[in-house]
């Protein structure tokens, strides 16, 4: 019986970037001290969501990867005993930016990073703006306790970024993410967004047998029009919720997965046995309309 225990770091975030990663290590030190062995950050965790607006200004809030941030979080990791899931903003090189996530092992070596492969474009998430697609692939990392898959925020809406991920050997799937509420709607709508954000991940849960986590901030921003409607989540193989964090307030949480639980999930529940691989070629075309 293998079992791990993760932390989801929910916070708020400021203009200050310092501010933010000196608050992620503090976070990550709450964790590691609750018993985490792995601990999952949000999504560009060390600024404000910036893509709300098209501004060349904010480039500048990019940096290298390794770099700065996964400096100071490898001597954090390597001092803690834990592995490190940290999101950040990449520059590739002059004019070429990428959503990254980082992963750091529990000995303080950089084990690599996965690149967001769906890039939105909505009102308030100008990511295109800003971010080029990833092409790296889906990614998985063996770390000190388990092998672990990265998707980032967008890429939660995706069956086929998941099942890559899985088959691909995944323990757990971490989501960093940053989504939320415009302040303007009605209750209604909120439940409903919230309801099919959570529900499209605990499948993804379900059809892979694996563990999901999600990681969302939390707080008002873009002067006060989006509220980032936290809600972090853990999952078992079987997309029972063993933790649901709060829309309102910062939360540092451990949660412990048992991953040998896939093995009984996937052999009572034998959806990767039973898959028609021999029938999925379509799902290379756009639509399926003849052109």
């Amino acid at each position: 019986m293998k079992k791990v225990k993760v932390g989801l770091v929910q916070m708020s975030c400021t203009k200050d970037k310092q501010e933010n990663l000196d608050k992620a290590i503090a976070k990550v030190r709450e964790a590691a001290a609750k018993g985490a062995q792995i601990v999952c950050l949000q999504e560009l965790f060390t600024s404000l969501y910036f893509c709300d607006v098209e501004d060349y200004d904010n480039f500048d809030l990019a940096e290298a990867i390794p770099g700065p941030s996964t400096d100071a979080l490898q001597v954090v990791a390597k001092e803690l005993g834990v592995v490190i899931i940290a999101s950040l903003f990449e520059k590739r090189a002059e004019g070429l930016y990428h959503n990254t996530t980082a992963v750091l092992d529990a000995d303080g070596s950089y084990l690599g990073k996965y690149r967001k492969m769906h890039i939105p474009d909505d009102p308030a998430f100008y990511e295109k703006f800003y971010f080029t697609p990833g092409d790296l692939g889906y990614k998985v990392f063996e770390t000190k306790f388990a092998k672990i898959g990265i998707l980032i925020c967008w890429d939660q809406w995706y069956p086929e970024a998941s099942r890559i991920t899985a088959l691909m050997g995944a323990d757990i799937m971490f989501y960093p993410t940053a989504i939320g509420w415009a302040t303007d709607q009605d209750e209604e709508t909120n439940q409903d967004q919230y309801n099919a954000w959570q529900t499209i991940q605990r499948s993804h849960a379900v059809a892979n047998g694996v563990p999901v986590v999600s990681v969302n901030r939390v707080g008002f921003e873009q002067d006060g029009a989006m509220k980032f409607w936290g809600g972090s989540f853990a999952t078992n193989g079987q997309g029972k919720l063993l933790y649901l964090a709060s829309h309102d307030l910062e939360e540092t949480e451990v949660v412990e997965l048992d991953l040998s639980e896939s093995d009984f999930f996937r052999k009572h529940w034998p959806f990767l046995r039973d898959r028609r691989i021999d029938s999925y070629q379509p799902i290379t075309k756009r639509y399926i309309d003849g052109d």
